[in-house]
């Protein structure tokens, strides 16, 4: 039993350093269809936390990551109230990691960094953030095309994704409903060949 409590931790303890994924909840969906190298994936109801930051495209991500993970690591009213009589409940305070984090250009420019939440929440259960400019909402049931890439997300790797998702919706059956967004799963020590991005953007069925 001890062999394989320390073999459990030293394989978790690897795939920390490597940056491998183990365990993190990710938002569920089905994939319903295939467009070359774009999946098209019908996503569950989810609810997400959200900043809106200005700044160059990897400035803006790096700033509204760390307000973000602030939240989820304590700086919420849940914290707030249970650090003085539970300490050990503050640990349980701190909101559990999932990914992706996702980043959208806003129509004035900024840039909209979002984590999406665990499943076990609701608007009503989640501890509100203490930073005002953090905000929580319900992202309804979507249809998205989604296309995955390796490597650094630097915004040319990013750019060239999105050129090649709008491609390769250009001649299929449906048509984007919104702004794309950049989704990133690992964090920035991962290998690059083992980093999982993608470029995302919701789809209706052309009329």
């Amino acid at each position: 039993m001890k062999f394989l409590q320390s073999a459990k931790a030293f394989l978790q303890a690897a795939g920390l350093v490597f940056g491998l994924r183990g365990g993190t909840e990710e938002p569920a969906y089905q994939t319903i269809a295939a467009l070359g190298e774009v999946q098209l994936r019908r996503y569950a109801p989810r609810l997400a936390a959200s900043v809106s930051v200005r700044g160059d495209e990897i400035t803006a991500r790096s700033k509204g990551f760390r307000l973000l993970a602030g939240y989820i690591f304590g700086a919420n009213t849940a914290s707030a109230s249970l650090s003085m009589t539970a300490p050990v409940a503050q640990a349980s305070a701190a909101i559990a990691m999932t990914a992706p984090v996702a980043q959208a250009q806003a129509a004035d420019g900024a840039w909209v960094i979002s984590f999406y939440m665990p499943s076990g929440y609701t608007l009503a259960t989640l501890p509100r953030p203490l930073d005002p400019q953090i905000s929580l909402h319900e992202v309804a049931e979507t249809t998205e095309a989604v296309y995955r890439f390796p490597g650094r997300p630097k915004a040319a790797a990013v750019a060239r994704a999105r050129a090649i998702l709008a491609r390769q919706l250009a001649g299929s059956a449906w048509v984007a409903a919104g702004e794309p967004v950049a989704q990133f799963y690992d964090p920035p020590w991962t290998l690059p060949w083992l980093r999982r991005n993608e470029v995302t953007v919701a789809v209706m069925p052309k009329s």
